[in-house]
């Protein structure tokens, strides 16, 4: 049972989906293959914040927002986006050949999938798991929600420290702060330096004066008091105060800052807030108020600099939270939300990791799971949109009763009053994500398929949203049907451009997958994505990558057609492996199905799938194919029968990674049995096998190598037969080579094998200690000498170049990854060159 990690039904699908459904749907045609019945669920999710974004923007395009045409027509236009744009995920997930169970097809606002969400709020409500609070969240000002902490995309920027003077009251000098966000002194409630820090002792205490506000602001205490707060505030010593940042003392500024919020809890300060929702300066903000939080921070420090205040601005690196869907900068903010208690919920989750009940892939991401979930915070769920799950709390306008309820509410239980509103928010859309994998089966119902597929097998997902999505569908399985939802996960990498940058429209590298299914076929897509896939690391994505996939199903192809061209030779029955090149071609076929069963048994799909590739198109095409031409050409049925029998193997080995070319093929071998390709049996390897055979076939394959080499190298016609001369061999070589001497002379153009004196000139072969000697007749040795050190010289002088560029500190500082990278690998082809014809001069003397 594998679960289909929902796309987001804000547009189509982009290479990350194609390369996640591909490993999801390889393992899911491997174990049909096997025997097994097997459930691939798919579905798509309402992404809350992303999808009510992109109406917006349509909206916007009329001229109108969601106030002006209200609610209920607002979720009109989302579910009229939702209905155009799943048929466009649906669309190119069946092109790419994702062999889902349709039938089962879920969304995550399907009336179902409600209830399920429902069931979940009530339950842990109901046990003190959900509560609502006065806290400091992230805010989108953006997207007007709020969003969880691992919903924040934490990114670098080169900002300034600004020194700003706050007088003491009773006249004794000044105390000076670094913050990196002065417009939010506005709403500072203390001064807070470290109680061992020895240069403030004789002032923790005393008061300070906010420079510039002559105003009182309006506030509340931790308890829920309103306050006014005036504008000379204490200094307070905390021990979360860091002596070495900036000044040693800092701002506390309770209702923008999360840490500040903490000290203000612990210190009873007041908590004071300046700007709206929108980050707007409100009444709080005096004279600034009524800027955009970056054009008060403009006019702040120009006030501040005017009347002194303002001591130094310094450069400053510092991480910054942006929005995770429109990359808005966060905004620290004390909202009222719901929360669930996290804690309680981890540790099972922990637990079941450590015990190894689930194991997740790369080993390494147990270390960020672990780190993850024993630091976990409360979770914030509530959103301040109107797409997604209603939160299902009513309350009472007569009496103030609320209520938590699956059902809606029509009158007060406690009162009888119809005055019953329901809170105004949605739920976190990961809310509804972390049920999907029971869920999806009929949860909160009890249903056949959740007795049949409940717990699932194999999650296989990005790494990005291990917390997010994987650690909490954990929690979710734990807490609401008492077992683990998988036993295995599977975390690939991030589709990134060859620049290492996330792949996004915004950037302008985004191609729909689409295009690429139409150019180069749905095959060699999922083939071309699934060969640059490695264990947990990202994907550095290129067209090129998937140019590699379409080559390989043209190979098959033609592969296919050269011995369908011969099938008149066919006729059924046993095999006879008594030639080397057969008996070659069945031990690398029994090692293949081994090598890649238990490599997706693994889920080592990246080696498996150049395994695959290594075998069919090297092995099978290029030698075996090859070695079998003059056999068919005499009418010899034995090949062909061998042919055809490992053409229908490797295709059923194929067939998870490239479905259509394998199953069109397949159909038409005269060896075929059965209805579909998709449910014929998965090879089992044969005990018979001929490892000294193979081993006698892999050294005659180096020796035509060479003498290919050896034939380009030296310019000798295509055509012409020349005779291989052998010196020192061991006796298994020389028994061999009468065997081998009709391969030699069809792929190699050897006319015959010779142990008489060794003509002169000649070149020599050596191939595992073993020597060969082809001559070289009419070859001017001084001559060629000659040509091939002047080429070693020219290339030499490269090579030298682009080492002296690449030691250079200058050029390594300015040039992108890209362009030092291309370099590399010119000196490795540089050294490569000279390697190859220095071995040419060796063999030449």
């Amino acid at each position: 049972v594998v679960m289909m990690p929902p796309p987001n039904v804000t547009g189509i699908i982009h290479m990350g989906h194609v390369l996640n459904n591909t490993l999801q749907d390889i393992l899911i045609r491997f174990k049909r293959m096997q025997g097994y019945e097997v459930l691939y669920q798919p579905g798509t999710d309402h992404a809350g914040i992303a999808t009510q974004n992109v109406v917006e923007k349509e909206l916007a395009k009329q001229g109108k927002t969601r106030f002006e045409v209200g609610r209920e027509k607002f979720l009109e236009y989302a579910w009229q986006w939702k209905e155009t744009y799943e048929k466009n995920i649906l669309e190119r997930l069946k092109r790419l050949g994702v062999s889902a169970d349709w039938s089962k097809y879920k969304f995550t606002l399907d009336p179902q999938m409600v209830q399920a969400v429902l069931k979940a709020f009530v339950s842990l409500y109901e046990d003190g798991l959900i509560y609502k609070g006065l806290y400091i969240i992230n805010w989108c000002p953006r997207c007007g929600t709020a969003l969880a902490d691992d919903e924040v995309e934490h990114k670098e920027h080169t900002g300034h420290l600004w020194y700003i003077r706050y007088p003491l009251v009773d006249g004794d000098g000044d105390i000076v702060v670094a913050t990196t966000r002065p417009e939010t002194y506005l709403g500072d409630t203390a001064v807070a330096v470290h109680p061992d820090d020895p240069r403030y002792q004789k002032w923790i205490g005393k008061k300070v004066r906010l420079p510039l506000v002559t105003w009182t602001r309006k506030g509340t205490m931790p308890d829920g008091t309103e306050v006014e707060v005036p504008p000379e505030i204490p200094i307070i010593a905390d021990p979360r105060v860091d002596p070495e940042f900036g000044t040693g003392a800092v701002k506390v500024t309770p209702a923008h800052d999360p840490n500040d919020y903490e000290i203000g809890n612990e210190h009873g300060l007041a908590r004071v807030i300046m700007m709206t929702k929108e980050a707007v300066t409100n009444e709080n903000a005096g004279i600034f108020k009524g800027l955009d939080r970056f054009e008060a921070r403009k006019k702040v420090i120009e006030a501040l600099e005017k009347e002194g205040y303002l001591v130094k601005i310094e450069d400053h690196v510092h991480a910054v939270g942006h929005c995770y869907r429109c990359d808005t900068v966060i905004e620290p903010y004390l909202s009222e939300e719901w929360f669930v208690k996290m804690k309680p919920l981890a540790e099972p989750a922990i637990r079941a990791v450590r015990e190894g009940k689930i194991r997740l892939i790369p080993e390494y991401a147990n270390k960020i799971y672990f780190n993850w979930l024993e630091n976990v915070r409360d979770w914030c769920i509530s959103r301040k949109i109107w797409w997604g799950h209603r939160v299902p709390i009513y309350t009472c306008q007569a009496c103030g009763h609320t209520t938590a309820s699956i059902e809606p509410v029509q009158t007060c239980p406690q009162c009888g009053s119809d005055q019953i509103q329901q809170d105004p928010d949605v739920l976190d859309t990961w809310f509804s994500s972390w049920l999907w994998p029971f869920s999806t089966l009929g949860w909160p119902y009890e249903t056949r398929e959740l007795e049949a597929f409940y717990p699932t097998d194999v999650l296989i997902t990005g790494w990005d949203i291990l917390f997010f999505w994987v650690a909490r569908m954990i929690m979710a399985g734990l807490r609401f049907r008492s077992e683990i939802p998988f036993h295995t996960v599977y975390l690939h990498g991030i589709v990134r451009d060859e620049k290492r940058r996330k792949i996004s429209k915004s950037l302008g590298n985004f191609v729909d997958p689409l295009e690429y299914i139409q150019k180069y076929g749905a095959d060699g897509v999922r083939m071309g994505i699934t060969l640059v896939v490695p264990e947990g690391q990202d994907i550095i994505f290129s067209e090129k990558r998937i140019e590699i996939g379409r080559n390989f199903a043209t190979k098959i192809w033609n592969a296919a057609r050269f011995l369908l061209m011969n099938q008149d030779l066919y006729e059924p029955g046993e095999l006879t492996v008594e030639r080397l090149e057969d008996q070659w071609i069945w031990t690398g076929l029994q090692e293949t199905i081994r090598a890649v069963t238990q490599g997706l048994e693994d889920y080592d799909f990246n080696t498996t799938a150049h395994r695959l590739l290594q075998f069919f198109w090297h092995d099978f095409c290029d030698w075996y194919i090859e070695a079998i031409k003059p056999r068919l050409q005499t009418g010899d049925k034995m090949a062909i029968r061998i042919g055809f029998t490992v053409l229908e193997r490797l295709l059923r080995l194929l067939h998870p990674f490239m479905p259509f070319v394998t199953e069109e093929i397949w159909q038409k071998l005269p060896n075929h049995e059965g209805e579909t390709l998709m449910r014929a049996p998965w090879p089992e390897p044969t005990s018979e096998v001929f490892p000294e055979a193979h081993r006698r076939f892999e050294f005659l394959k180096e020796v035509v190598r060479e003498v290919r080499e050896a034939r380009a190298s030296y310019r000798i016609a295509p055509k012409a037969e020349l005779p291989l001369y052998f010196g020192k061999t061991e006796p298994w070589v020389r028994k061999a080579l009468p065997e081998m001497l009709p391969m030699l002379r069809h792929l190699a153009k050897i006319s015959a094998l010779k142990e008489d004196e060794i003509p002169h000139p000649s070149t020599a072969i050596v191939v595992e200690g073993q020597e060969f000697f082809l001559p070289l007749p009419g070859l001017d040795l001084e001559k060629e000498r000659a040509r091939i050190q002047k080429e070693i010289v020219q290339l030499q002088k490269h090579l030298a170049k682009v080492q002296a560029r690449l030691a250079n500190p200058d050029f390594l500082e300015r040039a992108p990854a890209e362009v030092i990278r291309k370099e590399e690998e010119k000196v490795k082809t540089f050294e490569e060159k000279i390697s190859a014809l220095q071995a040419h001069l060796e063999r030449l003397r």
